[in-house]
Formats: C-alpha cells, structure tokens, sequence
C-alpha cells in the first residue's frame, strides 16, 4: 500500500536539505567575501628585487593596504624565469590571501615554451587585473663604440659567436625580443638569463654580455649615468617617458613590436566577489594620481580594466606569440 508513495518522502527530504545547503553555502560564501580581508594579504612576485614586477607591486601595496585595512605583503620568490613564484601561487589555497603579479612569460609565453609547465596558467589561475606595461629598451654599455640599433646588428655578423646577451629569464619577453631580432636580422647571440633585470643590466656593465632588451627601469637610470646607451624601444609608439629614444621600427626593424606587461593573478579556486574586490581598489590605486607619478618615475604605465579584459589579452598574446616563439624554435624541456 505505501511501496508507491514512501520512496517519494525521502527524495524530497533530500532535495530541501540540497536546497537549505546550497543556500547556507551562499550565505558563508558572501559573508566570507564581505569579511574579507581579516589577515594579511600575500602578493608573490616571481622575481628579484628591484625588478619591475617588484617596482610596481611595492607601489600599489602601499595604498591598498589602508583600503583593504590589512597589511599587504610582497614576497619575492624568484627562479626559473618567474615560473618558480607563478606556480606557486597557482598551487596555494584560494583563500583571497594569495595573489601574484606576473609578466608574459610565466603567464602566457612559457605555456608555449616549455614542453611540461608545471602548471596552467589558464586554468589554475585567474585574472584580476592588468596592472601596467612598459617598453623594453634594447642598450649596450657606452663605450661599446655602437651608437645605433643597426651598428649592432653589423656589429653581430661581422663578429659571429661573439655576443652575448641577458634577460630577465628564459622565456621572457627580454629574451624572445632578441631572439625575434636574431630570426628577423639572421644574426647570432648567446642567450643568458637572470633572476632580475636589475641582474641583466649588471651583466652589461660588467662586460659578461654585451647588450640586453630589458625593461625601462633598469636601462634608463644607467644611460642617464652615462655608462650605458639606449638603442631603441620595443613598442609600436615612441614612449612620452623617454621620447628620445626611437623605436625598432624607427632604428630600421620594423616587424618587432612588443610591450612588457605585468598582471595579477589569483588561484583559480579564489571566490569572485573577493576577485573583484581586488580588482576594484587596485583599479581606484592605479587611477591616483600619486601612483601614476611614481610608475612614470619608473617608466611606467599603469594599465587597469576588469578581469574579462585581462583574460581576453591573455588569450590574444598567446594567439599573437604562439606562431613567433614557434619562428624562433626556441623550446625549454
């Protein structure tokens, strides 16, 4: 008599308690999200000090950890061309208290490059903003006797096997700008990568490489001390920071554009209201005018812009890089 209507009870208890969790698991997930911060908040940069990654984090922690009401850490984990502090931070807790500010390589480039990444940025990570960009600055040290991008080029054929040059790690793009360069002038030069750009440009003035394509920062302080000389820029535009120096299309290479960014990133796991959050005051620090100053300062640009459009640049940079680190045939095991 009741073998029709008891297996019915059950299942409806089952489905309110599914109902009453699925509610209880919003509320503590919204509660969370609106107590959030309660702790300090962690943000790795995969590089050494100094570095523009480093530059930029420092600016932008200073403000947001009176917005955010808790400390806001920067913790340098360099190594394996920021593969090391990336994936690190992919593999932690989502927990909102772990964040990363990373370059192309670690996030896009090495997904091509390296024939096992030890994780995904694509899916064990997600985006929080696109903080700022900057102009990679091809230099030499100054009493190298080359005064143009060109010089160095001839200089490179007439001298085959005996030019090295630094990066900010393998993969980077201070390493595939040049290697660009090379497939695009059919040149030669050693590749030597270090943890920092900081790192690269003391290479040169140390006479163990004999130019780089690095970031603004570390170039421009050591050609305005005379001790190195700018070639040229990276990007498509000469940069209103350093308007006197002209760009690789200007200096006579006009296929290679590229621009050094830095994004954030948080693990994949990490709630979206906090996602946002973030995204929201490092937005409101970025647009202060203080903050802006200081990037300029450092041949900065700040950038901002919503998770979405950070996600959309990282998908094209991967469609535009792709079939150009494949050029080079440049491949890390």
């Amino acid at each position: 008599m009741n073998t029709r209507t008891t297996p019915r009870f059950p299942l409806t208890r089952l489905l309110a308690r599914c109902a009453v969790a699925a509610t209880v698991a919003l509320a503590t997930a919204g509660a969370m999200a609106q107590a959030w911060p309660n702790k300090p908040i962690r943000i790795v940069v995969p590089y050494g000090a100094g570095s523009s990654p480093d530059v930029i984090a420092r600016i932008m922690a200073d403000k947001l950890s009176p917005r955010l009401g808790q400390p806001v850490i920067i913790e340098n984990r360099a190594g394996a061309g920021g593969n090391n502090g990336t994936g690190a931070v992919a593999k932690s807790a989502g927990d909102g208290y772990n964040f990363v500010i990373s370059t192309n390589g670690p996030l896009v480039y090495n997904t091509v490059l390296y024939k096992k990444l030890p994780y995904d940025p694509f899916t064990e990570l997600r985006p929080v903003v696109l903080a700022g960009g900057q102009a990679n600055v091809c230099a030499v040290r100054s009493d190298s006797g080359i005064t143009t991008l060109m010089e160095l080029v001839d200089a490179m054929k007439k001298n085959p096997g005996k030019f090295n040059f630094s990066s900010t790690g393998v993969g980077s793009l201070s390493q595939l700008g040049v290697e660009l360069l090379k497939v695009k002038t059919d040149t030669f030069a050693v590749h030597i990568p270090y943890a920092s750009s900081p790192l690269s440009i003391l290479a040169i003035l140390q006479g163990d490489v004999q130019f780089a394509c690095v970031p603004a920062v570390a170039v421009i302080p050591q050609v305005k001390a005379g001790k190195m000389r700018a070639l040229a820029v990276s990007t498509a535009k000469r940069s209103q920071l350093m308007p006197d120096i002209p760009t690789m299309k200007e200096a006579g290479l006009p296929e290679i554009e590229n621009l050094a960014w830095m994004a954030v990133m948080a693990p994949a796991s990490t709630p979206t209201d906090i996602v946002r959050r973030m995204n929201q005051e490092i937005n409101a620090v970025l647009a202060m005018p203080e903050v802006k100053e200081k990037l300029h300062a450092q041949y900065m640009e700040p950038i901002g812009g919503s998770e979405q459009d950070l996600q959309k640049f990282m998908q094209q940079e991967l469609r535009v890089m792709t079939p150009i680190i494949k050029r080079t045939g440049i491949s890390v095991e």
